[in-house]
């Protein structure tokens, strides 16, 4: 947000590129916090702590957020982008001729995604965000085709089960990230990355065993019409 003093100043003040960073690494900052602190603490935590945790005042936080709607939203926002970079990311490492194959890109987006701490949002997204949201649903459909992409490259490979698809991987990666009930997120997170690979290693073809029921797909997470 641009404010009356700012637009004052000469188009080439030296001061203007310094503002304009600082008040972007101020509202990534205060998104971060909200993330870790809605995952800790749920929707309903007071943003005077989500300001302290970030480290600026609350005149900053509700001068880039008017209210706890518009900061949950850019909350789900930035984590549904950071997803989707890290899934283009891998996507582009799989089609790298000297790479270590697709499966290995999947693997690493897996594990990075899983520091997005999705899992523990989900409840928060289900319950605050408009899921029809014209920005999310464009990073919806972007992440559906990255990670589709990725899967079916690790497929074509011979390196993925045939029988499963996005959906699953998803899923794990929800269940995985939420925390557990009555235990420290600190003691969870030390075992996601060790309980993940056990789920990675078991999508790895050939398949040691027939799976019940069917795959999900990114479909089965599509809002309800």
């Amino acid at each position: 947000m641009t404010t009356t003093a700012e637009s004052a100043r000469p188009a080439g003040s030296a001061r203007t590129p310094k503002l304009r960073a600082d008040a972007s690494r101020n509202r990534e900052r205060i998104v971060l916090a909200a993330r870790d602190a809605f995952v800790e603490h749920g929707a309903d935590t007071a943003l005077d702590e989500i300001a302290k945790r970030a480290g600026v005042g609350n005149a900053t936080l509700y001068r880039n957020f008017p209210d706890r709607v518009a900061l949950i939203h850019e909350v789900a926002v930035l984590v549904k982008n950071r997803v989707l970079a890290l899934a283009e990311t891998a996507t582009a490492e799989a089609d790298t001729p000297d790479g270590d194959g697709p499966f290995d890109a999947l693997q690493r987006f897996a594990h990075a995604s899983v520091e997005e701490k999705v899992g523990g949002l989900c409840a928060l997204f289900s319950n605050h965000v408009d899921p029809y949201d014209p920005e999310l649903t464009d990073i919806r459909k972007r992440l559906q085709a990255a990670v589709g992409g990725l899967m079916e490259r690790a497929r074509v490979a011979g390196e993925l089960r045939p029988d499963v698809e996005s959906g699953d991987l998803f899923i794990a990666l929800s269940q995985l990230t939420r925390p557990l009930p009555n235990t420290s997120c600190r003691l969870h997170d030390g075992f996601v990355h060790r309980h993940l690979q056990i789920f990675l290693d078991g999508l790895r073809a050939p398949a040691a065993s027939v799976l019940p029921g069917r795959a999900a797909t990114f479909e089965d997470f599509q809002p309800e019409n």
